[in-house]
């Protein structure tokens, strides 16, 4: 997953700290501890906080939109339950809740090496499974997991132009895309 970024200004996240390491925000009057970590796209990790599904829904945007991340950022709520164990929901910057989260994951355990809740490797578990997570002397951090299909589909006509290859509703595509079982017609 390559090495975390943790430097503010690099992150980016607007703190006065070396390190963006148990700061503070507030989101409707909701104050909330976190750290800020990049794994190449900017997360906001806070521990200990098991919102319910209306919490989880209400403070995910507005952190992912607070002030305090000019570029906005990915939120991770964290459980951890031991030292090599930890649940995530999360979050995602433009997306809304997803099952799983490799980069999230991953700047999850730096977080939570930094704050001395875990060890450097980890289990981390999500709604879209579990991952392994180490984060290795060499300040690489690595993740295994298990590897799924997510779609298949097929193209049952092949006369398609160079920019219809890049976007199949394109004005002039004639074919028909598959779902699983289903034929969709286009």
């Amino acid at each position: 997953m390559g090495e975390p970024v943790l430097d503010p200004e690099s992150i980016p996240v607007r703190c006065t700290g070396k390190r963006a390491l148990g700061e503070s925000l507030e989101a409707e009057g909701r104050a909330f501890r976190f750290t800020a970590v990049s794994m190449g796209n900017p997360h906001c990790v806070i521990f200990g906080e098991n919102l319910s599904e209306k919490d989880f829904y209400r403070y995910g945007p507005l952190i992912e939109k607070h002030p305090l991340f000019p570029r906005k950022t990915n939120v991770e709520f964290i459980t951890v339950h031991s030292r090599q164990e930890m649940t995530m929901r999360v979050w995602e910057r433009g997306a809304g809740p997803t099952l799983a989260c490799g980069t999230g994951a991953s700047a999850a355990a730096v977080a939570a090496v930094l704050n001395d809740l875990i060890d450097r490797e980890v289990t981390v578990h999500l709604p879209g499974g579990d991952l392994l997570i180490e984060w290795a002397g060499d300040n690489h951090v690595y993740m295994t997991g298990p590897a799924v299909y997510a779609f298949r589909g097929v193209w049952l006509e092949e006369s398609t132009t160079p920019d219809q290859e890049a976007w199949p509703h394109a004005p002039g595509f004639s074919g028909l895309l598959t779902w699983g079982e289903s034929t969709i017609p286009d």
